[in-house]
């Protein structure tokens, strides 16, 4: 049976009013065509139709230990994501049973199954690991952060990166060395510094560069790293970056004594000046995906001062700031909400998936963010569908809402 909707669509190429016919049988979009005439209709002036959008970092805390899913499981973490606007994720590797091998790697991916939404896998790279049979993404921990997949030294993780030449692979920039030295400082984010993600900046490039990989950092947090960045796309370096809703919209000089354990993150917050360029560099289009790295706790945890904030619920609500409060443009949150998280875990994705996401186009999966861009929502503790029970932006008022979610040609919400 084919279905239709009809409304304002944006891509990362352009924006229109048309229609998009879709098999409800497949979940695979058939045609897009100009012009209002679809059988559900959502109003131009005020909803605009986007691929669907894609989180592809976040901490869904499951694994065969099941020990972490009083945090989050997989059903939860897609619940929330759902909840957030968003239609496939991209799930972490440090796990007490981190994916390391063939046989783990699987043994997580069935768990992901009973998430309403797709999930891929990063594999975990550590001491003495070595690449999957099959093709995956991959994710490097530089220095020590949540769980016990890291590095200690820069020499250790080249020995074992080397291996890994041509692969897919993420880093997460903190230099060990430096965390090490800093380490009984007062304050996170005196202990966690600047200087440590430049530094573990320069040898993630220079990684990337020497062993051919498709480099990607996450999580990006600081002005003059981003520099760094920016100067090795325009070398021919193969590397993207993450920033998160986080960092675009708080900074230090936020922090209080009874604000400070709910925003303790790896990295943390930096100054107004890094938020400011991140923002600059996220409108020029040189910082690729906004994914929200997810990192769910119980609140007792953050009340002891764990690391890690909850945020999967607010995506698209945060997105709806980017545009009316920043200034983003629609095609802007296309390319980096819809269109390059579609283009890195496509590779990875089922059959039934067709071309895969990102795109509204014949042959890509039916899935679609639609947001009201003139309803505004104050996001409620009540409305949190992660475990974690808690958001950094509660009571916090958004200037648009979401007004649909479409999965594979299926209304969800």
């Amino acid at each position: 049976m084919k279905t239709s909707i009809a409304g304002r669509i944006v891509t990362h190429e352009n924006e229109f009013e048309g229609t998009i016919y879709f098999d409800d049988q497949t979940g695979l979009i058939l045609e897009v065509q100009p012009g209002m005439t679809g059988q559900i209709q959502y109003s131009p002036a005020e909803c605009v139709i986007f691929p669907g959008f894609g989180d592809i970092h976040i901490h869904a805390r499951e694994d065969a230990s099941g020990k972490h899913t009083y945090k989050e499981d997989f059903k939860s973490a897609g619940l929330a994501g759902l909840n957030g606007g968003v239609t496939h994720l991209a799930d972490m590797p440090n796990n007490p049973i981190a994916p390391i091998n063939d046989t783990l790697y699987e043994q997580k991916e069935k768990l992901t199954l009973k998430s309403p939404l797709h999930i891929t896998l990063y594999a975990g790279i550590g001491p003495g690991t070595n690449p999957l049979k099959r093709n995956v993404p991959y994710k490097v921990f530089m220095g020590p952060s949540v769980g016990d997949l890291y590095f200690k030294t820069n020499e250790e993780l080249e020995q074992v990166i080397q291996n890994y030449t041509g692969q897919n692979v993420s880093f997460h920039c903190e230099d060990p060395i430096l965390l090490e030295e800093n380490k009984d400082k007062p304050l996170h984010e005196d202990r966690r510094p600047a200087v440590a993600e430049i530094t573990a900046t320069e040898f993630a490039l220079n990684l990337i560069e020497k062993y051919n990989l498709k480099g990607k950092l996450c999580h990006y947090s600081t002005g003059d790293g981003l520099k760094k960045i920016i100067a090795a796309k325009n070398r021919g370096v193969k590397v993207t970056c993450e920033v998160t809703p986080t960092h675009l919209m708080f900074d230090t000089t936020m922090l209080t004594d009874e604000n400070r354990h709910w925003f303790q993150m790896n990295p943390p917050l930096r100054g107004p000046q890094d938020k400011k360029i991140l923002l600059e560099e996220l409108i020029n289009g040189n910082i690729d995906y906004l994914a929200t790295d997810h990192a769910p706790h119980s609140i007792e945890e953050k009340q002891k001062g764990t690391s890690g904030i909850s945020q999967l619920d607010t995506y698209a609500l945060f997105v709806t700031w980017l545009i009316l409060e920043k200034n983003v443009s629609l095609q802007r949150i296309a390319e980096v909400c819809s269109y390059k998280p579609g283009l890195f875990v496509n590779e990875y994705l089922p059959e039934k998936y067709g071309k895969g996401f990102g795109k509204i186009e014949p042959g890509y999966a039916a899935n679609f963010s639609v947001l009201n861009l003139k309803k505004e929502t104050t996001f409620r503790k009540e409305m949190i569908q992660s475990k974690s029970g808690w958001s950094p932006f509660e009571d916090f008022t958004f200037p648009g809402s979401i007004e649909a979610v479409y999965l594979s040609g299926k209304k969800i919400s």
